[in-house]
């Protein structure tokens, strides 16, 4: 049986392996634009994901206009559009055993839901219970509460229904807010072990390096 009856994956990096193959890509193409001359490592490009988040980092960090904004919204959606990445190996089997043993799968995510949902049919997986994406708009993304609210008014749960698997720093902090647990995917930043710890510190302890680790935890 599963632990939690609902689980909350993340999307970009929790499930699937898209900053390296989609979103840092296309984020150096608009660097190349709208800010010629400065370069951004994919591991400078994590950590400000992490923290302060995607749009702080763009906002405070790069100091976009909110036109600019627009632009590289635009730039990446097209760029998405072409790019579907692959899931983490362990990944959809840890996701199909989740709907076998009778848990809700949901996924708050940045992405679009429409790709969120294009990922998981590429994969041949089933479509998660409810997915949360950009649409929801600045003020009512992770690392704001809303979406588990939304998900816990939904389905009729508790705070402890729900486990929430991000990445990044947002994540923990949208479920430390409403006091569910959450958990670090680790295997998302194998290659930095500054982000494994900032992760592992953020997370309150509760990570995990690779997709089958977690669901030796979540499945009892």
């Amino acid at each position: 049986m599963t632990r939690y009856k609902c689980l909350v994956l993340d999307h970009d990096d929790t499930a699937v392996m898209s900053t390296s193959t989609v979103h840092y890509p296309s984020f150096i193409e608009v660097l190349k634009v709208l800010r010629p001359g400065l370069s951004m490592t994919l591991e400078e490009y994590n950590r400000l994901c992490f923290d302060p988040g995607f749009e702080r980092m763009c906002y405070d960090t790069l100091h976009f206009t909110p036109r600019e904004m627009a632009w590289q919204l635009a730039h990446w959606q097209q760029y998405v559009e072409r790019h579907v990445p692959p899931f983490h190996p362990g990944m959809p089997a840890l996701i199909a055993r989740q709907r076998a043993e009778g848990g809700l799968l949901c996924v708050v995510s940045q992405s679009y839901a429409r790709f969120v949902e294009r990922d998981y049919a590429a994969a041949g997986l089933p479509l998660p219970d409810r997915t949360l994406g950009w649409e929801l708009g600045a003020q009512r993304q992770k690392p704001h509460p809303d979406p588990l609210y939304m998900l816990m008014e939904e389905f009729g749960l508790s705070p402890g229904d729900l486990l929430v698997v991000d990445d990044l720093k947002p994540g923990f902090d949208m479920a430390q807010a409403v006091g569910c647990d959450c958990a670090a995917a680790l295997w998302a930043h194998a290659g930095d072990p500054a982000m494994r710890q900032m992760m592992t510190a953020a997370s309150g302890g509760r990570a995990f390096s690779t997709p089958e680790e977690l669901a030796k935890f979540l499945f009892i």
